[in-house]
């Protein structure tokens, strides 16, 4: 795209896309997978800076990664385009239903185990 010169990174591209949502100052704002190409630095700089910059606005992000939707006040689990449950992280842990599930199967490549077996919610490695 930059003739004789260095393209962006696609981690890149979406700090500038996420900072063209929050300057533009709407009182909405859609993301998908906002962070899926960043790094995890990256993606940890840009949480830490999300709750500020989205203050009084609704926002609505779709994530498969589900660190990042701890700090939701509401989290919509779909499955096969049908909602299948909904409550804040901490209501989902509790219920031990899909969400829960997939959070602890991607908390198993974090957690300090060598049992490659997936964690089950509520279980403590």
């Amino acid at each position: 795209m930059f003739e004789d010169g260095r393209e962006l990174s696609y981690g890149q591209w979406q700090k500038i896309a996420l900072s063209r949502a929050f300057f533009k100052d709407a009182p909405y704002i859609v993301l998908d997978e906002p962070t899926s190409a960043m790094d995890p630095i990256a993606e940890a700089q840009l949480f830490e800076r999300f709750a500020r910059l989205a203050a009084g606005k609704t926002t609505l992000m779709v994530s498969h990664r589900l660190g990042s939707c701890r700090f939701a006040d509401l989290i919509l689990v779909l499955r096969d385009g049908r909602l299948v449950e909904q409550g804040t992280h901490d209501e989902l842990m509790s219920d031990g239903g899909e969400y829960a599930r997939m959070y602890a199967t991607q908390a198993k490549w974090y957690a300090k185990t060598n049992d490659p077996r997936p964690l089950e919610p509520s279980s403590q490695r």
